[in-house]
């Protein structure tokens, strides 16, 4: 992350080492995290009702996933491409609630690959690290995360990553890598998950879509671009 904005090439090139953190620092018992006080997402970021987080919880996923994929030359923000919704949606999705997850204990303390040891849903895990931060971010900026300016957003999540914003019996870097990750799909999932608005992460890197669609094209394009429109799970349905 740089002082100003992440670079979204530094940002793809970490695609394939996010998540590696979650099982760690998170105490056993953990307390729900206070809330912040109401803050109002971007209404353009908001297209639909929300499944799982409150306002204020959507404010500050909004605001993080625009400072991870700031609007530029090659993409808009993140959550005008939807990334916020399909946060929100998988929250609130089988997966959200834990449904195949073994969850009778015990949780002790894992190392990072041994995966996820948490008593937490991902849902509550992600929820509650969301109070932990706007609760540290108040106590170190005097403000919720979202109401922060762009460089001081870049500047938390920076301590978040390293592990330095100390966070109430929460892991900041545990949380760190699970929104991060979140963040990376939504941007590039399939586009009926909510995220991924108008292919805008596809059309970046070139990815044709759905495989099923070119698979009898893999030998002719072998090292080769194939520049096609993107197709969807919803574009067949």
């Amino acid at each position: 992350m740089t002082d100003e904005t992440i670079p979204r090439r530094k940002f793809l090139l970490g695609a394939g080492l996010a998540g590696t953190a979650v099982a760690t620092g998170l105490s056993e018992a953990a307390p729900a995290a206070a809330q912040a006080p109401a803050a109002v997402a971007p209404a353009a970021a908001q297209a639909e009702p929300l499944l799982a987080l409150n306002e204020t919880e959507f404010a500050f996923v909004v605001a993080a996933v625009d400072t991870l994929i700031p609007a530029d030359e090659l993409s808009p923000s993140g959550s005008e491409c939807g990334v916020a919704v399909f946060i929100d949606h998988q929250l609130a999705s089988a997966w959200g609630g834990g449904a195949k997850m073994y969850r009778s204990g015990p949780f002790a303390k894992g190392k990072p690959e041994q995966g996820y040891q948490l008593a937490l849903t991902p849902g509550e895990f992600l929820i509650a690290g969301i109070g932990a931060a706007n609760a540290w971010s108040r106590q170190a900026y005097g403000h919720d995360f979202d109401r922060l300016d762009a460089n001081k957003r870049v500047e938390a999540l920076k301590a978040m990553e390293a592990g330095k914003a100390e966070f109430a019996d929460f892991s900041s870097r545990a949380f760190f890598a699970r929104l991060l990750e979140m963040t990376m799909q939504g941007f590039f999932a399939d586009p009926i998950y909510g995220g991924n608005r108008n292919k805008a992460g596809w059309k970046m890197i070139g990815f044709p879509g759905l495989p099923a669609t070119y698979a009898n094209l893999f030998e002719e394009y072998r090292d080769k671009p194939y520049v096609v429109e993107p197709q969807s799970i919803a574009d067949f349905s």
